[in-house]
């Protein structure tokens, strides 16, 4: 066996391991949200996460950023529209959304992105997508859905679509374009250099509506509290899941990361369960297992057909 092919096999074998960590950061994300209101509104969080966020990236990679610096400059349009997508969008809108909102709609709702991206890794990056893992992603979305109605599915018969639902519906096909895109356009950059420049254009978007909310609106004075929620998201959710999210779109491809986004509803209710005293029920085991079941059928699937094409090569 080659060095290059052992190197391939060991990052591929980490990259399995950390896409299963991930969803399990984003939960920060969840319970900071729930403590945010009356403490901070979403543009000031989501701009404070992410400038916080990007100051420690930039900081780490500074070499590379340094070294870099005309790719990064040429690139600066791509690292302005990945930031609007997945700092902006599925940061700030998502915290709007909930105002309007019930969190089984944007749950449902968000479930959608594995999906587009799926969709999309297949009709625009060329990336196969067989039968079983097809079966693994409706497993997973049936899990899903299982867990958001709390077992009853005539639960979605009740559901009312508001005005929050369509930021929900704006933020699950800008994570999907988040996505694609960072496949699609090829960078030079390390991944956490490559953050750092998303982190930037993130920060230049969202600016111009954290100071309208600051000094336009009734917004509640940074405190404390405020600071360490920041501080909390950009160094977990932010600095760490987003930086696994990338580095494991490259090993991994698009649609085997997307089917991972399944997970966050099961992570999510063991995290309200220990840390914000929310009840556990048999729904959540069975949607968990459903969900676990069909994101294992697409690991198992991927990992094959790599071993094969490496048989082969």
């Amino acid at each position: 066996m080659s060095a290059e092919l052992l190197r391939k096999q060991t990052r591929m074998r980490i990259a399995l391991v950390l896409v299963w960590l991930m969803p399990l950061l984003w939960t920060v994300n969840l319970v900071v949200a729930r403590q945010a209101p009356g403490v901070v509104t979403p543009h000031v969080l989501a701009l404070g996460r992410w400038t916080l966020a990007g100051v420690i990236l930039a900081w780490w990679s500074r070499q590379e950023l340094w070294r870099m610096r005309r790719e990064v400059i040429k690139a600066w349009p791509q690292s302005l529209v990945l930031g609007a997508c997945g700092m902006w969008i599925c940061g700030a809108w998502v915290y709007i959304a909930a105002q309007s909102t019930g969190a089984m709609n944007i749950s449902l709702i968000y479930a959608a992105s594995p999906v587009l991206i799926a969709v999309g890794s297949v009709l625009w990056l060329g990336e196969r997508f067989s039968v079983w893992q097809a079966l693994g992603v409706a497993l997973s979305l049936s899990g899903v859905v299982h867990v958001v109605v709390r077992g009853e599915w005539t639960h979605l018969a009740q559901l009312h679509f508001v005005v929050g639902d369509l930021w929900v519906v704006c933020s699950a096909f800008a994570w999907a374009a988040f996505s694609l895109l960072q496949k699609k356009w090829h960078s030079p950059l390390g991944s956490m250099a490559r953050l750092a420049t998303m982190c930037a254009g993130g920060v230049v978007v969202i600016l111009p509506f954290a100071v309208y909310e600051l000094f336009a609106t009734d917004a509640p004075a940074l405190g404390q509290q405020a600071l360490m929620q920041m501080l909390a998201t950009a160094l977990i959710p932010g600095v760490a899941a987003y930086w696994i999210y990338g580095w494991t779109l490259k090993v991994l491809g698009a649609s085997r990361v997307a089917v991972m986004l399944y997970a966050g509803p099961l992570y999510a209710a063991v995290v309200a369960w220990g840390v914000l005293g929310e009840s556990l029920g048999w729904y959540h085991l069975a949607g968990g297992l459903l969900i676990l079941s069909g994101v294992g059928l697409v690991m198992v699937t991927k990992s094959s057909e790599n071993n094969h094409s490496s048989a082969l090569r």
